[in-house]
């Protein structure tokens, strides 16, 4: 009987393992995080951090690690601190650079009367009241330099409403020293209030810390000005968007030295995410959105000569570069990702184009799992436009089979569809449920080109929508695909995506999940906190009558106008604190669908902003997910 038990016992297990061999929910959640924090002072090592999901505390807990630039062992350490040069030290290592919040304006009950100490009232007389996920409380981030000796620290914007680094995301990037220690140039939007809601306009400052004056570097651009970085030499550079309200702009690198700028990306068709100066100060390696993948591109700076700048694109492959931590030698450390990894340090020869892996930190997790085939598929749109499509089959996929079929819808609206690893949409996790997952390249999306990238402002509900079903019509030819088992899912201007198909999808679907989509584009331009977003991608407002673009916007590109034509299971995902899509948005769909006795689901998440950070909240949103699909699809 002990024999036998031993075996049940052995067959069971080896039955757990076979079931575990594909991503599952579970297993994502034990993916660790990579982050590099750079190259240590002595130029031998890398130093990174990993985080590891901490399901029972609801947490990421983090390590730090050293290893040799070549590669090998890493060494455990308890602390990164001193380990890599602190950009916010000055070259003279005479001041150190930081940021606080700074009570400037009186906003809040407890501070505008004095014997109410108890009150939790607001008190608002413009725009700007609430951003991302927190209201304003009338305290901005300002920048302070301190005395390395002394200890005494200094605010470089003294009294003044204005945000550095940027909200809601901006870290000390947004600030730097000159190489002669004299000066801090930081990024800052100077506007407050409406103005600031509805401007993008982020300047570069130069503070002198001898006369505590401050000069903007560049007042002659409207858009965004950001990422200011030093070459060694002393040339300045950073990346410009040249439209105000337009967040999605072309984003160019622009250099200045000896009072001349030069804008090096002009000519070429793409946009720039984030830059490095090259050791030699004669070029600039970046990364950029291009074909569906991110890949390193160099431009060279001529300097003052009346040479044109030349852009190359020195990587290629089915992946991601998702930044540059810097360069050795011959060689640049970059992260790396793709929709079967998690992000990765490797060193990218600069010579021989080749990638070296340097952190091991998944390896074991993924060397047990079959891992899903990603395909890159091109599509004839119904205007006759080329579109990428990526279409990822299950593992052990077999053609002689029908598998269910997702087609997912990108946010932004002006994001890449890349080779990109999320810890909620994730294409491997899907594909490994049994799904075959299409994810199209429409029109909206970096990487083809300037014009396919702005081609969606203005046109929400036109030949994007027209792109989705292009794509899953084609990949419903597919003797493989079960064209009875069809879904569309998304997040954002994806949501968006689905709520607006649910009324136009004519019966191709059997299933949707909305995520933080924008259901009535009127309340949500009432509603949501950066403004210059929806007047640039709305055309203007609602009650703009004469604005035919605006009009257009409201009525025949909102999917609540068309709420009537539903007649698809729908779950719908809502969070709390998301004020860029605000709550009504998923609430009013939800209730739409529930009063026309349509299957649907509401997960609220009260926690939350426009994603989902916390580990425990993560899983119900996947476990959520996929029980929607096997119940409707």
């Amino acid at each position: 009987m002990k024999i036998y038990f031993t075996l049940l016992l052995a067959f069971i297990g080896c039955g757990l393992l076979q079931a575990q061999n594909v991503m599952t929910p579970e297993l994502l959640w034990q993916v660790k995080k990579v982050s590099p924090m750079g190259i240590s002072t002595d130029g031998q090592s890398l130093v990174y951090k990993v985080s590891s999901p901490n399901m029972a505390e609801n947490k990421f807990d983090s390590k730090f690690y050293k290893m040799p630039l070549d590669g090998g062992a890493a060494i455990a350490l308890e602390s990164a601190a001193g380990l890599v040069a602190d950009k916010n030290v000055s070259p003279n290592y005479g001041w150190q650079l930081l940021h606080k919040a700074v009570a400037i304006e009186k906003i809040t009950g407890k501070d505008l009367y004095s014997d109410l100490p108890q009150s939790d009232a607001y008190v608002y007389t413009a725009l700007d009241y609430r951003h991302w996920d927190s209201w304003n409380d009338g305290s901005y981030n300002h920048v302070f330099y301190k005395n390395m000796k002394t200890g005494e620290d200094t605010d470089i914007m003294p009294g003044e409403p204005f945000y550095t680094p940027q909200a809601p995301f901006g870290g000390d990037e947004d600030y730097i020293w000159s190489p002669d220690s004299n000066d801090i140039y930081y990024v800052s939007k100077k506007v407050a209030g409406t103005a600031y809601a509805i401007s993008t306009n982020t300047d570069i400052y130069k503070y002198n810390l001898k006369d505590k004056t401050t000069v903007n570097v560049t007042a002659d651009n409207k858009g965004y000005d950001t990422q200011p970085a030093f070459s060694k030499d002393g040339s300045l550079a950073w990346t410009q968007m040249q439209t105000d309200g337009y967040e999605a702009d072309k984003n160019d690198i622009v250099v200045l030295r000896d009072g001349i700028k030069q804008n090096l990306t002009a000519r070429w068709d793409g946009t720039v995410n984030g830059f490095t100066w090259a050791d030699n100060n004669k070029d600039i390696y970046f990364t950029a959105p291009v074909d569906g993948t991110i890949q390193i591109f160099k431009v060279d700076y001529p300097g003052l000569t009346r040479k044109l700048p030349v852009v190359d694109q020195l990587s290629e492959g089915q992946f991601n570069i998702t930044g540059i931590v810097g360069q050795t030698k011959n060689s640049l450390i970059v992260t790396r990702t793709d929709m079967n990894h998690a992000s990765e340090i490797y060193s990218f020869d600069l010579k021989t184009k080749a990638f070296k892996q340097l952190t091991h930190v998944n390896d074991d997790l993924y060397k047990g799992l079959t891992l899903p085939k990603v395909e890159k598929r091109y599509v004839t749109t119904k205007d006759n436009k080329k579109m990428l499509v990526w279409v990822i089959l299950p593992p052990n996929f077999d053609a002689s089979k029908k598998y269910p079929t997702l087609m997912y819808a990108q946010g932004g609206p002006q994001s890449a569809l890349s080779q990109f690893y999320s810890f909620r949409w994730n294409f491997q996790l899907m594909a490994s449920q049994g799904y075959i997952v299409v994810a199209p390249n429409r029109r909206g999306m970096p990487g083809h080109g300037v014009e396919w990238n702005e081609a969606i402002s203005g046109d929400w509900g036109g030949k994007a929508m027209q792109d989705y079903l292009d794509a899953i019509d084609d990949i419903a030819k597919e003797p493989y695909v079960d064209n009875d088992r069809l879904g569309a899912v998304g997040a954002s201007f994806g949501g968006y995506s689905v709520f607006y198909l649910a009324g136009h999808h004519n019966g191709r679907f059997k299933s949707f999940i909305s995520h933080d989509g924008v259901f009535d584009m009127r309340s949500m331009y009432g509603t949501t906190e950066e403004l210059f977003f929806v007047n640039y991608d709305m055309g203007g407002a609602y009650w703009e009558k004469d604005n035919a673009k605006a009009q257009k916007a409201f009525n025949e590109f909102n999917p609540i106008n068309f709420v009537d034509k539903w007649d698809t299971p729908i779950l719908i995902v809502q969070g709390g604190k998301d004020y860029r899509v605000p709550i009504e948005q998923g609430l009013e769909a939800f209730q739409a669908a529930q009063l026309q006795g349509i299957k649907s689901k509401l997960l609220y998440l009260p926690g939350e902003n426009h994603w989902v950070l916390q580990p425990q909240n993560a899983l119900v949103w996947q476990r959520q997910f996929f029980d929607w699909l096997k119940e409707t699809l």
